[in-house]
């Protein structure tokens, strides 16, 4: 049946599902955990030793290993951070600037005119740049884009906050609290401006 394979199924799909999303949070809750209990270099080795197991069990199952790949390189940069300067906090450093760069970057794309969320709809269901001239399309993705740029600046702007005001245990949760439970939201207004792409300029019409 078409109707179960959307472009907001693939979307979901390509972050590795719901499962995918659980396993990415994994190794950092581990961190969180460990670091409070056992210390710094006990919670490093967990939070690498079970990226590096999730990895491997979606490359024996052959899932979708984007996740865990994207997942275990930030890992690994975040643990060899925290271990050269034997601060915890220092784990969730390169995650806090990749929020700043993404919010750049969804920002960016708008002021361009190629809302990032529409190009990459367009590239998956195989269209070319005309959406951009449909006026309601354009809107939808111009406004999904700029939540997406409104919750990574609010991502970055609260964990900087607890991280310069040396608040680990709070960053912790906080990295927690908006990682996937957030995506499962705004992948909500995800899905209804992909389907009102679809809707509107529905594959096989003229555009």
């Amino acid at each position: 049946m078409t109707g179960t394979s959307t472009p907001a199924a693939a979307l979901l799909a390509r972050a590795g599902g719901v499962r995918g999303l659980v396993y990415t949070g994994l190794p950092v809750t581990l961190f969180a955990a460990l670091n409070a209990v056992a210390g710094l270099t006990p919670a490093l080795i967990a939070a690498v030793s079970a990226g590096a197991v999730v990895l491997a069990w979606q490359l024996v199952r052959r899932e979708s290993t984007r996740p865990a790949l994207f997942g275990f390189a930030g890992i690994a940069v975040g643990a060899g951070f925290a271990l050269v300067t034997g601060q915890a906090k220092d784990f969730y450093l390169p995650g806090i600037w990749m929020y700043l760069a993404m919010a750049v970057l969804f920002t960016g794309s708008v002021v361009v005119g190629r809302p990032l969320i529409g190009v990459v709809w367009a590239w998956m269901t195989g269209r070319d740049d005309t959406w951009r001239r449909t006026r309601r399309v354009r809107m939808a993705f111009d406004l999904v884009t700029l939540m997406m740029a409104v919750v990574s600046a609010t991502r970055f702007a609260v964990q900087f906050y607890l991280y310069d005001t040396d608040q680990e245990g709070m960053l912790a949760i906080a990295r927690i609290a908006m990682g996937w439970p957030v995506f499962l939201v705004t992948s909500t207004f995800i899905y209804l401006a992909i389907r009102t792409g679809m809707r509107t300029l529905p594959r096989g019409l003229p555009e």
